[in-house]
């Protein structure tokens, strides 16, 4: 591993049984749901290293939960377990008949975090949550997650229902490797101000091997709140059959009367869906300007974080975009001024 990784130990925590090498295995290792029946029992603890965004590293701690396992976590092993931990994800079972000493576990876990790692974020997921009746699914949720938040004071949890048979698995991961993105902020910010110079009204980025959603911008609310981890979850899905046939996905374009959505590879470690509703944007001036966009996400993975680029070549105003100038072979297309055969020359950055 070279010495410049960005290293984050994510403890993944819970009863044996609970789901937590089966969500593992879907998210990091491209196990479809059905395959995962065949995974044994974690036997004390597995490690591995998940590269992330190039230099960002999960160091996963897989935590077998057998009771004898448990008990050596919080005695003889508890330095060695619970130090320098940035993330703690404990995953409890939505149907456990020992539900008592599963919430001792977990309290025992928090009271060691405090000890070693006061500053780690805290996930818990009500997992297998498929197997409650639907219309009783939001009360138990609900019942649940205010019983641990309850039980995590002083510190704070975020909580989530996850299911390896549905898209609220990628929700939650999504959601806990954003909390480990250093700088998130100014990426976010680099993609609002690419969205806004094409006029896109949504554009998400993608972990390229996961494809979790590590960050977004939109133009305005949309009615499916749900509608990332679901794309992640049929990307992912379509990406896995492709590789079946021996071949690899690069691109997609899906397009309705109402949208067209673009999906394509990005940086070296993402991908980027851009949705754009205006039919006078030609879909070539689309997959123009996301080719001349990669080269300024490229060098935002820096091995210190993220950092903007104070004026990249490639972003300019809209002021500047309505200037007249000379075409150039790597110019940004220009909303303000279209044409239906492709990108304009006139009002170009470059």
């Amino acid at each position: 591993m070279p010495n410049t990784a960005m290293k984050k130990k994510v403890l993944l925590m819970g009863k044996s049984g609970s789901g937590k090498t089966s969500m593992r295995s879907i998210i990091f290792a491209n196990y479809i749901a059905r395959d995962t029946r065949r995974l044994g029992a974690t036997i004390d603890v597995e490690h591995s290293h998940v590269r992330f965004l190039g230099n960002l590293v999960l160091n996963l701690w897989d935590c077998g939960g057998q009771d004898t396992f448990m008990e050596n976590y919080f005695t003889s092993q508890r330095d060695n377990i619970f130090r320098n931990v940035e993330v703690l994800i404990y995953v409890f079972d939505v149907e456990s008949r020992e539900l008592e000493k599963d919430m001792h576990y977990y309290q025992s876990c928090l009271e060691a975090i405090l000890q070693n790692s006061p500053d780690a974020k805290i996930f818990c997921l009500v997992h297998k949550m498929d197997l409650v009746q639907e219309d009783q699914r939001d009360l138990i949720f609900k019942e649940r997650e205010e019983d641990l938040r309850r039980l995590s004071r002083p510190l704070e949890c975020a909580c989530f229902r996850t299911s390896i048979w549905d898209e609220t698995l990628y929700k939650a991961w999504s959601s806990i490797v954003y909390q480990l993105i250093p700088n998130v902020q100014q990426l976010e910010m680099n993609l609002r101000n690419f969205a806004q110079i094409i006029e896109a009204d949504e554009v998400l980025l993608f972990e390229r091997a996961t494809f979790l959603v590590i960050s977004h911008y939109q133009c305005k609310e949309q009615r499916d709140v749900h509608r990332f981890e679901k794309i992640s979850n049929i990307i992912k899905q379509f990406k896995l059959s492709c590789s079946k046939l021996a071949a690899s996905f690069q691109s997609m374009e899906v397009r309705n009367s109402n949208f067209a959505a673009f999906i394509d590879i990005f940086t070296s470690n993402t991908y980027v869906m851009v949705v754009m509703s205006d039919p006078s944007i030609p879909s070539a001036a689309t997959l123009i300007n996301i080719r001349n966009a990669r080269k300024h996400f490229e060098k935002l993975e820096r091995v210190d974080g993220i950092s903007e680029l104070k004026r990249p070549r490639s972003f300019t105003t809209t002021a500047e975009l309505r200037r007249p100038s000379s075409g150039a072979p790597n110019a940004v297309y220009s909303p303000t001024k279209r044409s239906r055969h492709g990108p304009v020359t006139d009002g170009l950055s470059h």
